[in-house]
């Protein structure tokens, strides 16, 4: 639970908008100054609103922190980010634009008690001398995830508040941040732990095929129903049903889905009997929703009855602390329990250094996929692989097919030795690869590869 309290003058001399306080070596407390924005030109002059969160979005629509009335403002069209450093403007690709000193801007720092000008409204920015403080969890993993950064820390302690709780939780994050771990603590430290986890990939979806995976059908109900079928809401009974990548759902599905969480109640497709289901429901999406709503791509009712409470996976890149960590951990996974990585295949300090700089746009799955690539192929360590697969380039062709050959390469060897790590066990493999089944068939046919029979690997196409 957060709490509000007044700054010292040592805290005023910092000059940042948040920074993080420690206990005995180990971040115990991450501290945000209040914010106050004013409009002090415009339809909505002389409006004036406290905010206690790091990061407050401005525009028109309901979705917005501070709501402004102006109709040349989009309807989300300003975020204002309290970090370490201050306060960064980051326009939301608004139609008009953000100004500031007659300059359009897209993303920039400013001192407390910046005016920017949106549309006809003129807004200043500034921060006051009261902060909030948010308590940090005292761990370093939870539940299958890793790390012991304050970022993590916080979210691992916003999911045990959130677990204690049975409302709908909106799980925001980058592809391969660890969205569906957070599901799973979710799931785990809840009162459901003991009933099932049911997962559907709604990105993986086809369009005729979501209402019978949602809600299940009866026998004849469309062509190929040749037998009744429970849907994920009824397989999740008395447990979590998580919906992984909401936000690709198409719109004309979104309805449904609405009068499924309000009522608590499901039809079958083909079936004329309502039935009731007791599942808490937690969604997650690599989308920003609101922006989705404002733009019309997603029902705003829907996004409000999912977002009920919220949580954001930071990105690797904003916690490279805990790199050396997430290796530690993916070498004793890939290696066996209690097993120790061969000496090869341990990192240097070097290495881990040129880990923690890299960009890493997959997050944690690609961190992972580097790390089992070491085990397995002896690449140098700590150098992911399209780094290491640089020297094979061939410059004297165009630039795409040299890029092309270097991932179609990448994916066969990578493949190869993760199914016959596996035996060609595909469900085994997608786990073990941070991916789900469908993407490993993906793979096997862009690859030309097929899994051998009796759990011996893969073959080469027969064409």
């Amino acid at each position: 639970m957060s709490t509000k309290m007044p700054l010292t003058v040592g805290d005023r001399d910092l000059g940042k908008a948040t920074w993080v306080t420690f206990a005995e070596g180990i971040p115990s407390a991450r501290l945000v100054r209040r914010s106050r924005l004013t409009v002090l030109a415009g339809p909505d002059q002389g409006l004036t609103r406290d905010f206690d969160a790091a990061i407050v979005r401005v525009g028109g629509r309901r979705t917005a922190d501070l709501r402004l009335s102006d109709e040349r403002v989009s309807g989300l069209h300003l975020e204002i980010r309290l970090i370490e450093d201050g306060i960064r403007l980051v326009d939301l690709d608004s139609t008009n634009g953000t100004w500031l000193l007659g300059y359009r801007v897209h993303e920039v720092g400013v001192a407390s008690g910046a005016v920017v000008e949106l549309g006809q409204t003129q807004l200043r920015v500034e921060t006051l001398d009261e902060a909030t403080e948010v308590p940090l969890s005292g761990r370093d993993r939870l539940v299958g995830m890793v790390g012991g950064s304050p970022a993590m820390r916080e979210l691992y302690a916003r999911i045990e508040r959130a677990a204690a709780a049975d409302a709908t939780v909106l799980v925001s994050g980058e592809t391969g941040s660890g969205k569906e771990l957070v599901a799973e603590a979710l799931h785990a430290l809840s009162p459901r732990a003991a009933g099932p986890l049911v997962v559907v990939d709604c990105g993986a979806l086809p369009l005729n095929l979501v209402e019978s995976e949602l809600y299940g059908h009866e026998r004849g109900a469309f062509t190929g129903a040749h037998e009744s079928r429970a849907g994920a809401f009824e397989r999740a009974r008395g447990g979590t049903l998580f919906l992984d990548e909401v936000g690709e759902l198409p719109l004309e599905v979104q309805p449904k889905l609405l009068r499924a969480l309000e009522r608590r109640e499901i039809r079958r497709v083909g079936g004329a009997q309502a039935m009731t289901v007791d599942v808490r429901v937690v969604a997650a999406t690599h989308r920003d929703l609101e922006r989705e709503v404002a733009r019309g791509a997603f029902r705003e009712d829907l996004y409000y009855r999912l977002a009920v409470i919220r949580l954001a996976v930071p990105p690797l890149r904003e916690r490279p602390g805990d790199i050396p960590l997430l290796v530690e951990h993916f070498l004793a996974e890939l290696t066996g329990a209690g097993g120790a990585a061969p000496a090869a295949a341990r990192p240097t300090a070097q290495a881990l250094e040129q880990l923690a700089g890299a960009e890493w746009r997959g997050n944690v799955r690609e961190l992972r996929n580097a790390v089992e690539r070491l085990v397995l192929l002896g690449d140098p360590p700590g150098i992911p692989p399209q780094a290491a697969a640089e020297m094979e380039v061939d410059a004297a062709v165009p630039y795409k097919v040299a890029r092309a050959r270097l991932l179609a390469s990448f994916e066969k060897s990578y493949l190869e030795a993760l199914l016959a790590r596996h035996g060609g066990n595909l469900s085994a493999a997608a786990r073990a690869a941070g991916i789900d089944r469908m993407s490993i068939h993906r793979l096997l046919q862009r690859t030309g590869l097929r899994p051998r029979g009796g759990g011996g690997g893969v073959t080469g196409s027969q064409g």
